[in-house]
């Protein structure tokens, strides 16, 4: 008979560490909070104690409000001792936006995968007052809502050097398989996508613990975008793949350690959920995609709720991605509206 505990998804803390404060997930690993300011408006963080210092996992975005933070933390649950050391999960400015702080007034040695630093230096040195031309032309097709387009069209963009410190040249490579020391214990590298490209997710060896990022989140799904810099790509497809791949490590024991809300335990359960979403979004999508759509008209059926203003550009980014899945998996085509924006439609 199955174990039907292991079919339930439970949380361990079942309330976060307040700001400047932290909250000990085992011997050496202690979970810590940061702000954002946007409707997702947390980011989680780890310490692990080691000989050398800490090693810490994901920075937070840079801001006074967090490195004053951060200071809190250094002269209170982190005792004073040094920062060795920033393993980063993913690109991401929640996630990489003090590494390169951390390196140049800390000394610390920065450890990601290769795609993710390049993408995260290539995008701090891509200052922008405008929108450019491929950016505009990547709403256009979207199917960006017109108000929103002639907005953001007049209107400094989001830069990554807004909220990413400087990071200085070198970091460590970390590939699939590698195996990291951190905290007392012994890591294995595995990498996900989707989310971000080439995601590091740190799976011990030693005990039941998951270092996550955003590969797996607890009760939200990643999101999973197409954008400017690769618009042809099909993150969904990538990051399907990469459950798949994942779940065949996953234990219901596993305590994971994501970025965004809580430690969680029943992962195999939380994956086959992760799945299933997407494929019952993709599902909707094709009954919807009977008649030719923009990607920015499939919130409905997707996301199965009103979409604000603060959640439009994550939804739009996903809904092209979804749209873009049917049309790679030669399901669905794509034509050209007068005004330049993509109309899908199943075949």
């Amino acid at each position: 008979m199955k174990d039907a505990s292991a079919a339930v998804i439970g949380y361990p803390w079942p309330d976060p560490p307040q700001e400047g404060e932290a909250i000990e997930i085992a011997e050496g690993v202690l979970w810590a909070r940061l702000p954002l300011p946007m409707a997702l408006d947390h980011v989680n963080v780890y310490a692990l104690a080691d000989d050398d210092g800490w090693t810490l996992i994901d920075t937070g975005m840079a801001s006074r409000r967090s490195r004053a933070i951060w200071q809190t933390l250094l002269d209170g649950p982190l005792a004073g001792r040094p920062i060795a050391r920033v393993v980063v999960t993913h690109h991401h400015p929640d996630h990489v936006g003090l590494a390169g702080w951390f390196q140049k007034e800390h000394g610390a040695e920065l450890i990601m995968t290769r795609t993710a630093w390049l993408f995260a230096r290539m995008l701090t040195l891509d200052d922008q007052d405008v929108p450019t031309e491929e950016t505009l032309t990547y709403y256009r097709r979207a199917g960006m809502r017109s108000d929103i387009y002639d907005q953001r069209a007049e209107t400094r963009p989001f830069n990554f050097a807004d909220v990413v410190a400087p990071m200085p040249l070198g970091f460590r490579r970390i590939r699939q398989d590698d195996v990291l020391c951190l905290g007392g214990r012994n890591w294995t590298v595995h990498i996900g996508n989707g989310h971000a490209p080439e995601h590091a997710t740190l799976w011990s060896q030693d005990d039941n613990l998951v270092i996550a990022g955003d590969q797996i989140l607890a009760s939200i799904s990643p999101n999973l975008g197409v954008y400017a810099t690769e618009p042809l790509a099909d993150p969904v497809a990538d990051w399907l793949d990469a459950c798949e791949r994942l779940i065949s490590l996953a234990r219901p024991d596993h305590v994971v350690l994501g970025g965004h809300k809580l430690p969680f335990t029943g992962l195999p359960t939380r994956m086959r959920q992760l799945i299933q979403n997407h494929h019952g979004a993709l599902d909707r999508l094709r009954r919807y995609l009977a008649e030719p759509r923009t990607a920015g008209e499939c919130f409905q059926p997707l996301f199965k709720r009103q979409i604000g203003s603060g959640e439009y550009g994550l939804a739009l980014v996903e809904a092209l991605a979804h749209c873009q899945h049917l049309w790679h998996a030669n399901e669905a085509v794509r034509t050209e509206r007068d005004d330049g924006a993509w109309l899908w439609q199943m075949r």
